[in-house]
C-alpha cells in the first residue's frame, strides 16, 4: 500500500467517524468549524507521523506500506497528507448527517 492510499483512506474513515461514530460524532459535532478543521489536522498529522515514524524504524516493509525514511519519502508523506485533508474534508461535507439534505 503506498501513503497516498494509506493517507486517503484514513482521511475517508476519520471524516465518516466525525459524522456517525456515537460519543465523537457528537463531540465532534459541538466544536466550531475552525476548531473542527484543527481537530481534523491534528489527527491527519498523527497518522502521518506515524507512518513515517513506523518507515524509519524499519516497520514499513513488513506492514506492506511503501515508504521510505528518507527526504524522498517524507516529500511523498507531504502529498500524501495534503490529498488525506482533500479527501477528509470533501467526504464530511458530503456524508455529515447533521447537515440535511
Amino acid at each position: 500500500m503506498d501513503s497516498e492510499t494509506l493517507s486517503a483512506a484514513a482521511g475517508l474513515l476519520l471524516s465518516l467517524a466525525a459524522s456517525y461514530l456515537p460519543g465523537f460524532a457528537e463531540w465532534y459535532a459541538a466544536l466550531e468549524g475552525a476548531r473542527k478543521r484543527l481537530v481534523m489536522l491534528g489527527l491527519l498529522a498523527a497518522i502521518a507521523g506515524g507512518a513515517y515514524g513506523l518507515a524509519c524504524a524499519g516497520y514499513a516493509d513488513e506492514l506492506g506500506l511503501r515508504l521510505t525514511c528518507d527526504a524522498p519519502g517524507a516529500l511523498a508523506l507531504l502529498r500524501a497528507f495534503l490529498a488525506a485533508l482533500a479527501v477528509n474534508q470533501a467526504t464530511y461535507l458530503l456524508a455529515d448527517r447533521r447537515r440535511g439534505a
